[in-house]
């Protein structure tokens, strides 16, 4: 690949600064790779070295040769994605849909690309399970279990530090982090109150107050300490139960795309639910278009963004949510209180990776807009937009100062 320096160099013609500088310019404007040595080198030759300045015909000879190049990259480009078939595969994982859509060269590059996202997908279901005992999730949080009516404060002697897998440390030490930035209002060691308030829901009542002090005893991120150097994780609590249903779909998400690009597939987006993690946009686009959930879940979306190498979280209560003396409590619970939130809303995150979008998209639902958008402004290349409803009905809406970069300004093709 021809370069500004390497051309004048192959001409004995040293450039002055300027002028390299401005063909670097418009080859990096024209997307032509340049050695990342060559850069350096335009940047640090000192002025006194550049002798003789480029003639203003050999500076257009370098241009010309630029915008070839370029012509001639975006064309096998243009011919590469017009060859390009969209493909799409459904499966049912960690309780939700799943779906994977990509474009591929043929059929056969397609079915090994939605094959290994979907193994690894499987992979981690089997992993972060909470409903299934023999899962590594499962067989953590039973290390700290205590026979009924026991009245000790104490973990069981069952409760040390246990090895983790790569994939299961990586996702506890990430929602950790979540966790200190927000003071617990995410916290994967709810699964005590999850699985009360599930049963809440089932029955169309609140919990008992004594069983929901019994299980608030046993939530907090405090309790569940991780060792960075053995990589272990170690419950300090009675009967404690981890829950990964705020941060592990956007994992998975993540690592789906991640073995579909292995396979040479770079144009790809998966979905879990509302969470959803996408690669390089589709032949011909500027991202994937993804319509923002409306409050109400019957009206289809009338927003859009347009993503391309980021993911996007959704959380709200649409669906999910109990109504009790005219009270609306969510699915979503306040690890801090063992109540479900207030109120409807629905939230938006963009981030760099789902397992971080569902994790703050989790965070944000229980802190409110307020303290939502300061989490969001301490974070990096994290967007948010969330619309609310109080107990009158009014509705409000809040979004960061970035949202806006990512909402679709035209209509469609």
């Amino acid at each position: 690949m021809w370069s500004a320096v390497s051309y004048a160099e192959s001409c004995n013609i040293p450039l002055w600064p300027e002028s390299a500088k401005l063909a670097l310019a418009a080859m990096n404007a024209c997307k032509i790779a340049t050695p990342v040595a060559e850069v350096a080198r335009l940047q640090e030759i000192p002025p006194e070295l550049w002798r003789v300045q480029l003639r203003s015909n050999l500076f257009k000879q370098l241009l010309i040769i630029a915008l070839a190049a370029a012509c001639s990259s975006t064309v096998a480009r243009a011919d590469e994605a017009a060859n390009l078939v969209r493909f799409r595969k459904t499966a049912i994982h960690m309780g939700v849909e799943f779906e994977v859509e990509l474009f591929a060269g043929d059929e056969s590059q397609a079915e090994k690309a939605l094959a290994a996202g979907f193994a690894r997908i499987a992979s981690l279901d089997r992993t972060m399970s909470d409903y299934d005992p023999a899962s590594e999730l499962s067989r953590l949080s039973e290390t700290s279990t205590v026979p009924p009516g026991t009245a000790s404060h104490e973990p069981p002697a069952t409760a040390r530090p246990i090895p983790l897998s790569d994939d299961l440390w990586r996702v506890l030490a990430f929602a950790q982090n979540i966790s200190r930035q927000n003071d617990g209002a995410f916290d994967v060691t709810i699964g005590p109150l999850t699985k009360l308030w599930r049963r809440a829901r089932r029955q169309k009542e609140l919990p008992a107050d004594q069983r929901l002090a019994e299980a608030r005893m046993a939530v907090g991120y405090r309790f569940l300490k991780l060792d960075d150097q053995a990589r272990t994780a170690q419950l300090l609590r009675p009967n404690m139960r981890l829950d990964l249903g705020g941060i592990a779909k956007g994992f998975a998400a993540d690592e789906a795309l991640a073995e579909i690009r292995k396979q040479g597939v770079a144009r790809a987006l998966v979905r879990a639910s509302g969470d959803i993690a996408v690669g390089d946009p589709p032949p011909g686009e500027s991202g994937w278009r993804i319509g923002i959930a409306p409050l109400d879940p019957d009206e289809p979306p009338t927003r859009f963004v347009r993503l391309a190498n980021r993911a996007i979280s959704t959380s709200g209560d649409a669906r999910q949510h109990l109504v009790v003396d005219g009270r609306r409590y969510s699915h979503i619970i306040d690890p801090r209180t063992g109540l479900g939130v207030v109120g409807r809303s629905s939230l938006s995150v963009i981030a760099r990776t789902g397992m971080e979008a569902d994790g703050v998209a989790t965070a944000v639902s229980v802190l409110g807009a307020e303290k939502g958008l300061a989490l969001a402004g301490k974070l990096i290349d994290v967007e948010l937009l969330m619309v609310a409803e109080d107990a009158s009905g009014k509705s409000s809406e809040s979004a960061t100062p970035g949202f806006q970069k990512y909402a679709e300004t035209q209509p469609p093709k």
